[in-house]
């Protein structure tokens, strides 16, 4: 289905604006029932290996994840210091839908702020998006892997899911900067297999999603479960929510029917 003109309009306008000076779960599937048999059987990563991945990816460039990462970005920028690659490229995305209004044409309503291979290109991005509780209800923001549009259909995403936890008002923008560092730095260990993180602003609560590019992985699926728990700094009693797109795409909603694991 196409958007229309006029939603297009509203959205690159809106995606303008983002810069500052600048349940009931389903019944369980046989694949739901065997991930939930293999909980007991699955560590969590401890949190010294989280701290050490950490240390190896950014010890190097420790101030630039000082509390103002703007100011570091700027300074690390004009004195010609060494710039620390990522691994892979990302992408900073951004959709805004009016209450009361349907985007019929989800992709099309996306823009694509900008992209960033850098621990310096991503402050300089971040630093310049507007915190959860400054833009408007009914927004997302997305984080992905360049080349990796954040729809269903993409092909890195086909196959895959989410993993999903809701936050009261005014969490969210601590929690998805420690998810975005972790993704970006490489904290999780499994590189093919993070296609992206979203941030999706609603009235009473805020959703913070994690993509996946093989949702019948069991293992890796449960072990970026228990990674973002500790990433996030979340209680281990948590509970987190998954759906696979498939999924998503016969109920065309990415939030409802999910199941729910703790």
């Amino acid at each position: 289905m196409n958007g229309t003109a006029s939603e297009a309009s509203a959205a690159t306008k809106t995606a303008s604006d983002t810069f500052s000076s600048t349940q009931a779960a389903k019944p369980a599937s046989k694949l739901v029932q065997y991930r939930r048999e293999r909980l007991g059987s699955l560590s969590a990563p401890s949190s010294h290996d989280i701290k050490s991945n950490q240390q190896a990816v950014w010890n190097s460039s420790q101030r630039l994840f000082a509390d103002n990462p703007s100011d570091s970005a700027a300074a690390s920028e004009d004195s010609g210091e060494q710039v620390h690659l990522l691994r892979f490229a990302w992408s900073f995305w951004f959709i805004h839908r009016v209450p009361g209004h349907k985007i019929n044409d989800y992709e099309a309503a996306m823009t694509k702020i900008a992209t960033f291979d850098s621990v310096e290109g991503f402050w300089a991005c971040y630093s310049h998006l507007k915190r959860a509780d400054q833009v408007p209800t009914i927004t997302d923001y997305h984080m992905f892997r360049a080349g990796v549009r954040p729809v269903w259909e993409d092909p890195a995403n086909a196959s895959g899911g989410k993993w999903m936890i809701r936050l009261k008002k005014g969490i969210s923008p601590r929690m998805w900067e420690k998810l975005a560092m972790a993704v970006v730095g490489g904290v999780f260990g499994l590189a093919d297999e993070i296609c992206g993180i979203v941030l999706s602003i609603r009235n009473s609560e805020d959703i913070i999603s994690l993509w996946n590019k093989t949702a019948l992985d069991t293992k890796s699926t449960l072990h970026i479960r228990d990674t973002m728990k500790l990433v996030m700094g979340l209680p281990h009693a948590c509970i987190l929510e998954y759906k696979a797109h498939n999924d998503s795409l016969r109920d065309n909603s990415s939030f409802r029917n999910t199941d729910i694991y703790k």
